[in-house]
């Protein structure tokens, strides 16, 4: 039987042949990575067992995104213990104040990704690298431990989903309203601990952010990771970025599925996933109406370039509505700075919406737009569970960027062919 593009990574990390389904291995790692939030927690349980070393610190990346700039003082200290292990071991991938951005975005912009590697990372949205042909996965703060310790981890070789994409966008939908559409066909556990691998002609069609938005949430569904075959979309976005050599994989033609989706992009339309689960996913237009206090339009999800691009072209000519608080979180600094070329920052400030600096912030409801009791917000962010983003009474709709500025701009859930 032929493998999936996860197993022949997998086979390839750990020296054999071949892997299937179900096998446990030991597989060496091309990258560690790890947050202020759960970065400390790692440390701590090397020093515990005496684990005075790391494998390689050039392999080691620590990004201070989720509560940095420190909210507060356990933030700082976060981030003071996560500076000196950095400092002690060598480590000089080290993020933090002008250089730091989201982790999702960063990584990949800044040449850490490759097609073929194999990457580990302390929180659950690492599975986003798959966007570039690459295994990620998110795993707990103690493997990150062993992992900067040992160089390798155990993994279970996943099942694998195959998601053919065939068709093209209608206006106004992209990579964010795909992944919500595959959650709420499948639900937060229809892929659980399995590969979901994208297949299908539409795949040359889609931007490498629309890539990262649709692997980003492959955890929403319970998957272990997603993937993209490398095409000449994933080698444009590599070039002068990552300069080493790389393997790309792909499918065996007889590789096993558990079972084939096949969705025609040309048939989707705009959704929400409506309160408390990513999975609740509906078209926008069947929320219509309902009142906005917040819209966030960034983060890791969709804080890339073209997700701005987008919000703009809705923002263009508009103003955010007196009853909205919109904020715009350009994922990285060179994001920040393109968009400030691109006048995009200007027309933001001028449409009534904040531009904040690169942070997980709100997703968590960390800072930067916490939600107060009843509140209800539009979010380009990946998870709207109960208490999200502040507290437990408040309600998120995840959402496109297309989504989210057309309710800024109407102060009301509301389709953005209605704003244009």
């Amino acid at each position: 039987m032929g493998m999936t593009m996860t197993q022949k990574i997998f086979a390839r990390h750990c020296g054999a042949e071949s892997v299937a389904a179900g096998e446990l291995i030991n597989a060496k790692l091309d990258l560690v990575m790890g947050s202020d939030v759960t970065a400390p927690i790692a440390i701590q349980a090397m020093e515990t067992h005496g684990l005075d070393k790391v494998f390689d610190p050039d392999r080691i990346v620590l990004v201070m995104d989720h509560f940095a700039p420190n909210k507060d003082i356990q933030a700082a200290r976060n981030c003071a213990t996560c500076r000196a292990f950095a400092q002690k071991h060598g480590i000089r991938n080290f993020y933090d104040g002008g250089r730091m951005g989201i982790e999702h975005a960063l990584l990949p912009e800044q040449g850490f990704v490759a097609p073929g590697e194999l990457i580990i990372g302390a929180d659950s949205h690492t599975c986003t690298y798959g966007a570039l042909g690459a295994f990620s996965t998110g795993i707990g703060s103690t493997d990150m431990a062993a992992g900067m310790y040992a160089g390798e981890s155990w993994f279970k070789v996943p099942k694998a989903i195959q998601v053919e994409l065939t068709g093209r966008f209608p206006e106004f939908v992209g990579g964010k309203d795909v992944i919500l559409t595959l959650i709420g066909m499948i639900g937060v556990d229809g892929a659980r601990y399995m590969s979901i691998e994208f297949t299908g002609d539409a795949i040359k069609d889609i931007s490498i952010d629309d890539r990262f938005a649709i692997c980003n949430m492959a955890i929403e569904a319970g998957a272990k990771n997603a993937i993209f075959p490398v095409d000449e979309v994933t080698l444009e976005y590599l070039k002068g970025r990552v300069d080493r050599p790389y393997t790309p994989v792909e499918p065996d033609p007889d590789a096993e599925y558990e079972k084939t989706i096949r969705m025609d992009l040309s048939q989707l339309k705009p959704v929400v996933a409506a309160p408390h689960l990513p999975s609740n996913v509906k078209p926008v237009e069947e929320y219509v109406g309902l009142p906005v206090d917040q819209v966030i339009i960034g983060c890791c999800t969709n804080g890339h370039i073209t997700d701005l691009r987008q919000a703009a072209q809705i923002l263009r000519g508009h103003k955010v509505a007196p009853s909205v608080r919109c904020t715009i979180i350009p994922a990285t600094p060179t994001i920040y700075l393109q968009a400030m070329e691109e006048g995009l920052l200007e027309l933001f400030i001028r449409a009534g919406a904040t531009v904040s600096m690169p942070t997980c912030g709100p997703c968590n409801g960390g800072h930067v737009g916490v939600l107060a009791d009843y509140e209800r917000c539009v979010s380009t962010t990946n998870r709207n569970f109960v208490g999200r983003m502040g507290a437990k009474t408040s309600e998120v709709y995840l959402a496109s960027p297309a989504v989210a500025a057309a309710c800024a701009v109407a102060g009301v859930i509301i389709t953005p062919g209605e704003v244009i």
